[in-house]
């Protein structure tokens, strides 16, 4: 496995915020002033998948981030140990 996967996923994860915020922006965008139920459930619909993708891109985030600090802590570990 490559070295620098905790770096892929933290990037992924970031790719992922963004574009689950440029959907949200894009397709669900500013709420209607007058929408019928129609156009509510849509853009509700929308809100949801955007704010879903853009969650699921924080928690790779985190996990790539985790990932890294325990890769960082076990090689710290065994420079320290002389192995």
């Amino acid at each position: 496995m490559p070295k620098c996967w905790p770096v892929l996923l933290i990037l992924a994860g970031l790719g992922m915020v963004f574009g689950g915020f440029g959907f949200d922006v894009l397709f669900a965008g500013v709420p209607y002033q007058d929408p019928t139920p129609e156009m509510t459930a849509g853009y509700e619909r929308n809100g949801m998948i955007g704010s879903g993708v853009s969650w699921t891109g924080v928690v790779v985030m985190m996990s790539g981030c985790s990932a890294g600090f325990c890769r960082m802590a076990r090689s710290g570990r065994r420079k320290r140990s002389g192995g």
